[in-house]
């Protein structure tokens, strides 16, 4: 990771450089392109998307999410922890999952307000390019491999609640912050 994410801080801004779209806006459901070059203009999306994710009380932000089709994303699952470094994930491409699948509560920065159980694999491989454009992959489980899951869906046009089962009450719940049933796109069993 280049030396300017350590200069990040997770401090809650005022006014953060980008604005989060919310649930019923078409950028959400627009599939983010590929990154083919990593330049200061892409680190410092990135920099601006942990900026706007702190601000916003978040532990992951895709590009989509700020209204830009790119596949970057920004994790920080540790945004307490002063010297947790954040990580910034270009191109992520899940390459496997597995362990058992676990029912857990999520939220959204895109539906303020709105918790709700998704079922997701509790382990995640995952290839990307870091800030520097160089390869990584990572295998982990439980809280980050979630995020990365929910992140990843972000780059795909979906939206958590489009996992969400118990649609009864996911209804009662969207309508109590303002937000409409009809936006969300249920998945296939």
């Amino acid at each position: 990771m280049i030396t300017t994410l350590a200069t990040v801080s997770k401090e809650k801004l005022k006014s953060p450089p980008l604005k989060v779209h919310t649930l019923g806006d078409r950028d959400l459901r627009q599939p983010a392109k590929r990154v083919s070059k990593i330049t200061d203009e892409i680190r410092q999306l990135a920099i601006d998307m942990l900026k706007t994710m702190y601000s916003c009380d978040g532990i992951g932000l895709a590009a989509p999410q700020v209204g830009i089709a790119k596949q970057i994303i920004v994790i920080d699952i540790h945004p307490d922890q002063p010297d947790a470094a954040p990580m910034v994930m270009i191109n992520p491409e899940v390459k496997a999952t597995g362990g058992s699948l676990v029912n857990g509560e999520e939220g959204c920065l895109s539906i303020p307000n709105v918790f709700m159980d998704v079922v997701r694999p509790n382990e995640v491989t995952v290839s990307y390019r870091d800030l520097e454009g160089k390869p990584q992959k990572l295998t982990t489980s439980d809280l980050l491999a979630r995020v990365i899951l929910h992140e990843v869906d972000h780059l795909n046009g979906v939206v958590f609640v489009d996992r969400v089962k118990n649609q009864a009450a996911l209804g009662q719940e969207l309508s109590k912050r303002g937000f409409k049933i009809k936006d969300v796109q249920p998945l296939p069993a």
